[in-house]
């Protein structure tokens, strides 16, 4: 270990100049001075914190802005210590540096203001980068610094604040054209502001109670008023939305049953909401969040055109799908819909009513509010339970809806179907399911309507009795499909189906298994490089082994060497496949006539896996 003499002389040496000009290697450096803080700030290096203020307050705009840099990471390593002796020393140095950091951020955010005023763009996008700094750093000192943050006059003075900065910073991004070099940073300060309200809520949620009313007022009016128009971007939106769905599902702000058992803070936190969330206020959200935000866009639609694979994986949650508005739309929605039910089941079921019967092919805005209503629907499926008749609606509406083909009506073929699949487990009745799945076989050569089919499918009240009339034909137009698509998430989509189907019928696959049995060696061939979808095909072959119990052994070319690398710990895609590889070797056990030599063979990996 270095000694204490080099220690010394290290820390010492690593705050004497914050003059680093490379912007790469200063993080770092700053980076370095927080990993060295965590172990010594403050006992065996007090002098840090106040070299690090004296610096940030220097004129020089290089030694300025290094010296905060490293004053964030500080403080942001500091804030994440949790031991309680380490939770005290972070208190005792947020009392004393707070009302120092809010001054800091309060000039740098005036000096931006200013600077944007004024034109000058060079000297803004330095003022923002500072103010963006320091409210990182205030971010920290607030959610972490104190125990009863709303005690501390300066703590709830920058959160009061906070709405006033966020206000002046969108009208600001009016004049600020999106190819300006200060509108990325600018996005990222509104979100950085909406950030320190979520997270202070998360970690405070009684000591946010006298924000409640400001934060939904704020949030509801630039996301679900005119007010928003022109200056609110899509992550901004999102995390308004966030901030409404929190304080909605907050279990702190939720009574008990009991009236007598909650606490004082937990009944006015309810009693704010409450006001709050008047009738017309949220009919007004729940209608735009239908008819403006469920909306298809142009640029959704242009997608299902021209990939309609793409699409199908993007929607159904690929990576940028996790971060994007629509997911969190339907979130909100669904949160909304639970906690106010009895107010909202007739704004919909209005909504619904209002669009029955047919639909003119021409007129795309009417098949986009229509397919954004069955959304609706879908997602509420449990809390209409009692209000709507399903089984009538897909008898005398939808089931016509499923069965009209012109192109521009898939937007509906595929919601319906998606909308069934929602209510199948809810409340539908058994005898017509054989009405849907002959609707379903008319629809399986649409690639981009296998997920929804999937859910169809997945159905508690199953039927094999039903389901066997449909069997061949379905099975070979979804083996069709298989070998048809190209994205690797749409094969484990179709693959998912398959499984669902031959796990349903059992024994009763046999005639029709042939072909699949022939591909799914070449797709695992091709499959070498996506572990997920090696994944999919090991959970077919548990299902079609189950179905052919003995006659499973003419499968063991194929089936034995996957199994044997699936559960080989030695070989990397381990990993991904070892649990469904185990399961595979179980069942191929359980359903073996006898023991061969090569399954024996397979038993040399269990002594490393055990």
């Amino acid at each position: 270990a270095l000694s204490e003499e080099e220690k010394t002389t290290l820390r010492a040496g690593l705050i004497s100049n914050f003059n680093e000009p490379v912007n790469q290697i200063a993080t770092q450096i700053s980076v370095l001075i927080a990993k060295v803080a965590r172990v010594d700030c403050p006992r065996q290096w007090p002098e840090l914190i106040p070299t690090l203020i004296e610096s940030v307050k220097v004129q020089d705009d290089l030694r300025q802005h290094r010296a905060l840099l490293t004053f964030y990471h500080v403080t942001k390593t500091l804030s994440s210590k949790r031991l309680a002796a380490d939770r005290k020393l972070f208190y005792d140095l947020a009392l004393g540096i707070y009302s120092f950091t809010c001054s800091l951020w309060n000039h740098h955010t005036d000096t931006f203001l200013q600077q944007v005023c004024t034109g000058n763009e060079a000297a803004a996008i330095n003022s923002l980068e500072r103010t963006l700094l320091s409210l990182k750093v205030l971010r920290k000192l607030t959610v972490h610094g104190f125990v009863e943050p709303h005690w501390n006059v300066e703590v709830m003075g920058f959160l009061h604040a906070v709405f006033e900065r966020l206000k002046q910073f969108l009208e600001c991004s009016r004049s600020i054209r999106a190819e300006n070099a200060c509108r990325d940073r600018l996005e990222k300060t509104i979100i950085m502001f909406t950030k320190v309200l979520l997270d202070f809520l998360d970690q405070h949620p009684f000591s946010f109670t006298p924000l409640i009313q400001r934060s939904l007022e704020f949030a509801v009016s630039y996301v679900f008023t005119e007010a928003g128009e022109g200056i609110v971007f899509e992550r901004f939106i999102v995390q308004c939305m966030n901030l409404i769905k929190m304080i909605v599902k907050n279990y702190a702000y939720k009574p008990s049953k009991n009236i007598e058992d909650s606490s004082p803070e937990t009944l006015e936190a309810h009693k704010i909401k409450t006001a709050f969330f008047t009738y017309p206020t949220l009919m007004e959200i729940c209608r735009r969040l239908v008819s403006h935000y469920f909306l298809l866009t142009e640029e959704e639609l242009t997608m299902w055109e021209e990939d309609p694979e793409g699409f199908t994986v993007e929607e159904t949650g690929g990576d940028s799908w996790k971060y994007s508005l629509r997911p969190c739309t339907e979130v909100l929605f669904i949160d909304i819909f639970h906690e106010y039910n009895q107010i909202l089941s007739p704004v919909l079921l209005e909504m619904v009513h209002s669009l029955q019967g047919s639909t003119n092919m021409e007129d795309s805005s009417a098949i986009l509010i229509k397919d954004a209503v069955y959304n609706a629907v879908g997602l509420a499926a449990y809390e209409l339970f009692d209000s709507v008749d399903f089984d009538q609606w897909f008898k005398n509406q939808l089931l016509a809806e499923l069965q009209v083909s012109h192109n521009r009506y898939k937007p509906i073929r595929r919601r319906v179907i998606w909308l069934i699949g929602q209510w199948i487990s809810v409340k539908f009745k058994s005898d017509l399911r054989p009405v849907l799945y002959e609707a379903i076989r008319n629809l399986l050569q649409d690639q981009d309507l296998v997920v929804s089919i999937s859910n169809v499918l997945d159905d508690f009240e199953f039927s094999t009795d039903q389901f066997l009339p449909y069997l061949e034909s379905m099975f070979t137009l979804l083996f069709q499909l298989l070998q048809e698509v190209t994205q690797c998430d749409t094969k484990m989509h179709v693959l998912h189906v398959l499984s669902c189907v031959i796990e349903r019928v059992h024994m009763q696959i046999r005639p029709y298994v042939g072909c699949l049995v022939q591909y799914l060696p070449l797709l695992w061939k091709q499959s070498e490089e996506h572990n997920m979808l090696r994944c999919a095909i090991l959970t077919t072959l548990i299902h079609l082994v189950q179905g052919l119990g003995a006659d499973s052994k003419n499968l063991y070319p194929f089936l034995l060497p996957v199994i044997q690398l699936s559960t080989d710990v030695s070989q990397p895609p381990h990993v991904y496949l070892l649990e469904d590889g185990l399961e595979l070797w179980l069942v191929t056990l359980e359903n073996s006539p006898c023991l061969t030599p090569e399954l024996l063979r397979i038993f040399q990996n269990m002594s490393p896996l055990l």
